[in-house]
């Protein structure tokens, strides 16, 4: 019993750190964010829900304005944004077993199960990369980018929260600072 505790316990802590998006940030080091305090949306999220994707763009526009930035029409911004959304779905196969009562080795040979059984249960559950990205207007290049991916949750609110949780930590580390 304490063993089939153990398992239990080991499967919630991992479905509970799965959960949490993995976030990475780049950025071309050339470039001196300091001189740059303007950016206007070139290409907002696209989304299945409208609504998703207005709490995204507020919630990135407040990461920004929060930094000191301020949005502005296009034609008078030093950066524009892109910023995508993607999912697709993945499964986890999960087989449990019960009572499998092995025999083991014997000075008969090795003697196989006996009794118990196996129960497996497959899970699919949706993947979701988001993706933003920051251009200069003046050389057209890119210069930051920060992604996240993780499970998609399943209600409109842990939507919301996971929007509110993820944003700000994909805007921890900007703006960059040169290193030189």
């Amino acid at each position: 019993m304490t063993r089939v505790l153990a398992t239990i316990a080991s499967c919630l802590l991992l479905a509970g750190c799965a959960s949490t998006p993995v976030v990475h940030e780049d950025h071309d080091p050339e470039v001196n964010f300091d001189s740059l305090s303007s950016y206007a949306w070139r290409e907002e999220p696209q989304t299945h829900s409208p609504l998703v994707r207005q709490r995204l763009v507020a919630a990135i526009d407040a990461q920004l304005q929060g930094k000191g930035w301020r949005k502005v029409a296009e034609d008078e911004a030093g950066t524009v944004l892109a910023v995508h959304v993607a999912t697709h779905e993945e499964q986890t196969i999960d087989t449990f077993y019960s009572d499998p009562a092995w025999g083991g080795w014997s000075w008969y040979g090795v003697q196989g199960p006996r009794g118990g059984y196996a129960s497996t249960r497959v899970t699919t559950y949706t993947i979701g990369t988001l993706v933003i990205d920051m251009f200069d207007t003046r050389t057209q290049r890119a210069i930051w980018r920060a992604t996240a991916e993780g499970s998609v949750p399943e209600t409109p609110e842990k939507i919301n929260a996971a929007i509110d949780a993820t944003i700000p930590r994909m805007f921890v580390n900007f703006p960059p600072r040169r290193t030189d």
